[in-house]
């Protein structure tokens, strides 16, 4: 959960963005040549990814089902009929000299997300931001550039059209963000849903998730929007966050100097942490946008949209509102716990298992992550069950073992040793009986430090309370150690 903040009083930012997401399809979007990421330049192609003369595309069933499961995960109006259209325009990573992309028809239109920031004061702000459209297109290919030029900074580029006919679903927010902070918080729930789906792996490093930002500024007040300028270029939601603060700057700046915004495409420069001109920005009918003769036009029946409305898991949003209203949690917990779907399910599952939802919270995110990011391993990849992780908790609340011993083990409990044989023979000993003897032995060990205690050093109960667990393997009760030694020193 982000700080909210705002511009400068007398003038009002207008912020909108435009996702590009990729689909974690096995296939390209209108051919059967591979998806998969790092594969040498140009050896995922294929002749209808390249245009060549002669060839249908066709459309792959799973884009279409990942497209509406986002449009419905986003509370869109999923399309009865929709269609693709080709855009034009000429560019060496595009094979064609157009996109195959969809136009007019969208399949998936007017819907929402909810955003949650807090204010100066730490209060939670939940603030819904609109979904224009999204639709269903081709990725081109890529641009390397290369050699040195004292000049451009290059003297050659090379293509490579692995990625051309990727498949994407763009989704393009209404104008309803307020500033850099409010546009980073929608980029990351965004790909928090997507990632939920199972729809897109959503990695900005990869260019599986890529945002553009439409920014203006305004007086407040005065309903007209300004000149809007894109932004392109950015690979972290810290970066759009950067970009967007100081684009603000910079029009406002223009504006009280009396300069006019142009209509232009700015690229985010991450070393000079500005944004520079790259070149006007288009309009949709420089374009010329026509159907796509040969793809027919999509038709979406009622049981198979309800048969993936079926299929849809519970979202971050529900999850953390969930959590928060019926389990209790802190926001910061929901929210961490919610950030990745396989470390929720391990948390629902370890509550189901009747783990106490606080307790295997704190574990979840406390020490099970610390190991996660130090080792850099996911949820998954640990042995410690959320069954055996209920089974520790269990343990600690019933008095059988403390939470230090659970501590000391979780080495051998992450690499996948079951808390049977973790804890064999380390059962907490709870009978006053069996320890008064030894906090006995431990005060009749150190007259010194007995001494000092009673001359008024009385910090030192805790040296006798650790020689009492250290003498017992950790396996004195805490409380119990506690209340003994307190007795016995001031007898």
């Amino acid at each position: 959960m982000t700080t909210a903040t705002t511009v400068k009083t007398e003038y009002e930012a207008i912020i909108g963005l435009e996702t590009h997401c990729q689909l974690s399809t096995n296939t390209k979007i209108f051919s059967n040549s591979s998806t998969a990421f790092g594969s040498d330049p140009n050896t995922n192609i294929d002749p209808v990814c390249m245009g060549l003369p002669g060839v249908l595309p066709v459309l792959n069933e799973k884009v279409l089902e990942y497209a509406v499961k986002a449009g419905l995960a986003l509370n869109c109006q999923i399309a009865k009929y929709s269609k693709f259209d080709r855009k034009q325009y000429f560019y060496p990573d595009l094979p064609k000299n157009y996109q195959i992309s969809q136009y007019d028809l969208p399949i998936a239109e007017h819907g929402w997300l909810e955003i949650e920031l807090v204010d100066a004061e730490g209060n939670p702000i939940r603030k819904r931001i609109g979904i224009t459209r999204l639709h269903m297109e081709e990725d081109a290919g890529k641009l390397v550039h290369a050699g040195s030029d004292r000049l451009s900074g290059s003297s050659y580029s090379l293509v490579d059209y692995n990625r051309a006919g990727i498949p994407l679903v763009e989704i393009v927010s209404e104008p309803d963000l307020r500033s850099g902070v409010e546009a980073a918080e929608y980029a990351e729930e965004l790909r928090r849903i997507v990632r939920y789906l199972g729809v897109s792996d959503g990695n900005m490093e990869q260019g599986s998730l890529r945002c553009d930002v439409n920014i203006s500024v305004r007086p407040v007040g005065r309903e007209e929007f300004g000149t809007k300028v894109e932004i392109k270029n950015m690979n972290s939601f810290s970066a759009i966050q950067r970009a967007i603060d100081y684009e603000i700057e910079r029009q406002i700046a223009a504006i009280e100097a009396g300069d006019r915004i142009i209509q232009e495409t700015r690229l985010w420069q991450e070393g000079a942490q500005c944004t520079s001109s790259m070149r006007v920005k288009e309009g949709s009918s420089d374009y010329r946008y026509f159907p796509e003769p040969d793809l027919a036009p999509i038709e979406v029946s009622n049981a198979q949209l309800e048969q993936w409305r079926s299929e849809l898991p519970e979202l971050p949003a529900q999850k953390r509102h969930h959590y928060e209203s019926e389990l209790g949690l802190s926001p910061y917990d929901a929210r961490v716990l919610t950030e990745d779907r396989s470390i929720a399910e391990y948390f629902e599952t370890a509550i189901a298992s009747g783990a106490n939802a606080k307790a295997a919270a704190n574990w979840i995110t406390q020490d099970i992550a610390a190991h996660l990011n130090k080792q850099k391993l996911t949820i998954s990849q640990i042995g410690l069950t959320p069954t055996n992780l209920a089974d520790i908790i269990t343990r600690i609340e019933t008095g059988k073992i403390s939470n230090a011993q659970a501590k000391q083990k979780l080495p051998d409990l992450l690499s996948g040793i079951s808390p049977e044989k973790a804890f064999a023979g380390q059962e907490l000993i709870t009978d006053p009986s069996v320890l008064e003897p030894i906090v006995d032995e431990v005060i009749a060990a150190n007259p010194k430090e007995l001494e000092k205690y009673r001359n008024g050093n009385t910090n030192l109960k805790g040296f006798f309370v650790g020689q009492v667990l250290k003498k017992t393997d950790k396996r004195a009760d805490p409380k119990l150690t506690n209340e003994l030694v307190e007795k016995k020193l001031n007898a």
